[in-house]
Parts: structure tokens; sequence; C-alpha cells
């Protein structure tokens, strides 16, 4: 069964950010990455 759920567009925003500031930590980075794979393409 496959999963069909899809990132918000605010939460997808706010990935974007952590990905971009060096203050989060790797696994902050990774979560943020996860949340982007997910998010609804354009």
């Amino acid at each position: 069964m496959a999963n069909k759920k899809q990132t918000s567009k605010s939460v997808a925003s706010k990935a974007s950010k952590i990905l971009k500031d060096n203050r989060y930590s790797a696994t902050s980075k990774s979560v943020a990455a996860s949340a982007l794979a997910q998010a609804k393409k354009k």
C-alpha cells in the first residue's frame, strides 16, 4: 500500500529554511529533507 500523504506548503517552506540554515543539526536537516521529499511537486 503506497503512502499517499504529502507535506503541506507551510511545512515544506519551513523545511527549506532549515536546510539553508547552518545552525540546525544534521538530524534536523535529515528530517527536513524527508519532508521535502514528500512535498507536492510543481
